[in-house]
């Protein structure tokens, strides 16, 4: 049977009723608008290469497994593909607004975990498809794969299907195991799994550039934790944790990738630093709008790392750790605060911090099920104060797709929040673009807007430090 993995499943059980774990994005096209019809078909023509869109999570009694993938035997398109409009001419607002109305709204974890919704309505004759996909099913780069899937790279595809090809799907779901079947494979799993995972050992150590890389990436760990301990005990923004609802903000904001290139090349570092001395600047003036910056304060941010190797492409789960970056909002000077980055990251990187994650990640595929359910739980409910935002950067396609014909624009990513961490910031680059989808939680953090603006101000101040005109 196919199960999830720990990371999966650790972003299955953390959901609640304040705490909806989709990844999203709004994609905005050029007009006309297709029709429900065609749009229904296009995904139909599409599910034979996402298996995962006609399966659902089902759990066992007491988690004495993990988590399964079954088919979903009343799977119907028609309720995961569904059509909406906005007054027309609809503008930004209208769109971020009913955006942030959908990605509130928990997915029916009873159902395959994703939904989509066909909007019209927009100024100018264009149109979106807001989409929902659960975290277990996919990380940023899985996600990426996966529009790559359901869009086209030609503008003129063979078309979708006939209007019976919605009835006349072949597909047949496999039936569901009863729970007995479930059980027995799972206590044949609690055996074979670790022996499974130490057995990739030999292959883990055969991959090594040599023998002793793992020893390296232990001693530069141990090197590194002086610094991450100053780095937890900087001061930071304590109005950026609490409490958080079931209802949210999601505003956006935008930059060329010429622009980033053009500061990257006068300041050096990677287009990454770039970005995350942006969204500094963002939250700098959010915090300024309060009141409540001052001259030592620092954002701490986890910032997600892929670890998925190139064999696991197209792979729609999570492979993913994380490194811990302060964003210096009480620096003055924004050449200062993307040289305080960079340090930070060149840091980050000789200590290898994000592979000794990944290997502490890996260690919850020999935990009980049960353990993992409730520590999954557990850590995102527990409050804490070391980190105040998340920012995580995927990178897009650089060649343009398309959907039933028609260019896709633009793209705005969303990530959820969870735990004590009110605002979350998603980075997509497509094209020559690159977007920062900002989500919030609807009550605690009404000047999200503010932090919007001040990603694309960070960006202007960096280009006039640079020598350019914004």
């Amino acid at each position: 049977m196919d199960r999830l993995s720990a990371m999966d499943a650790g972003f299955y059980f953390v959901e609640d009723e304040n705490v909806p774990m989709h990844v999203g994005s709004v994609l905005i096209f050029d007009g006309p608008a297709p029709s429900y019809g065609d749009v229904i078909r296009l995904f139909v023509s599409k599910l034979p290469d996402v298996p995962r869109y006609r399966q659902r999570v089902r759990t066992l009694p007491l988690h004495l497994g993990r988590p399964v993938w079954v088919d979903d035997e009343h799977f119907q398109i028609l309720y995961h593909v569904r059509h909406t409009a906005v007054p027309a001419p609809g503008g930004a607002d209208q769109v971020r607004n009913l955006a942030g109305r959908l990605f509130a709204q928990r997915l029916d974890l009873t159902k395959p975990l994703w939904e989509v919704w066909l909007v019209e309505g927009l100024a100018d004759g264009r149109w979106a498809i807001i989409s929902k996909v659960h975290h277990c099913l996919i990380d940023g780069i899985a996600g990426t794969d996966l529009l790559q899937i359901l869009l086209d790279w030609r503008k003129d595809p063979e078309p979708p299907g006939t209007e019976e090809s919605v009835d006349l799907d072949p597909w047949l779901p496999e039936p569901a195991p009863s729970t007995m079947d479930l059980i027995a494979d799972s206590l044949r799993d609690a055996v074979a799994a670790p022996i499974k995972h130490l057995a990739a050992v030999p292959a883990l150590a055969r991959e090594m550039r040599s023998g002793s890389e793992l020893t390296d990436i232990v001693r530069a760990l141990a090197r590194s934790l002086p610094g991450t301990a100053h780095r937890l005990l900087e001061t930071s923004a304590g109005s950026l944790n609490g409490s958080i609802g079931p209802h949210r903000r999601w505003v956006w904001a935008g930059a060329e990738i010429a622009e980033i290139k053009r500061i990257r090349k006068e300041f050096g570092g990677t287009v990454n630093d770039v970005i995350l001395t942006a969204i500094t600047r963002g939250f700098r003036d959010l915090l300024a709008g309060r009141g409540e910056l001052t001259s030592d304060q620092v954002v701490r941010s986890l910032v997600p790392v892929s670890v998925r190797a190139p064999r696991e492409r197209k792979t729609l789960n999570n492979r993913l750790s994380a490194i811990l970056v302060n964003l210096p909002v009480g620096e003055d000077d924004p050449a200062a605060r993307l040289r305080s980055i960079r340090e930070q990251m060149d840091d980050l990187k000789r200590s290898r911090q994000a592979a000794g994650a990944d290997v502490l990640t890996n260690l919850g595929n020999f935990a009980a099920p049960t353990l993992l359910a409730l520590g999954s739980r557990t850590a995102l409910r527990f409050p804490q104060r070391f980190l105040q935002t998340l920012t995580t950067n995927v990178p897009g396609p650089r060649v343009p797709l398309y959907m039933l014909g028609r260019p896709l624009r633009e793209l705005y990513p969303y990530v959820p929040i969870a735990s004590t961490m009110r605002i979350g910031v998603g980075v997509f680059s497509y094209l020559d673009h690159v977007t920062f989808g900002i989500t919030a939680d609807f009550d605690a953090v009404p000047d999200a807007q503010s932090l919007a603006d001040g990603i694309r101000a960070g960006i202007d101040e960096l280009l006039t430090a640079a020598g350019d005109s914004p």
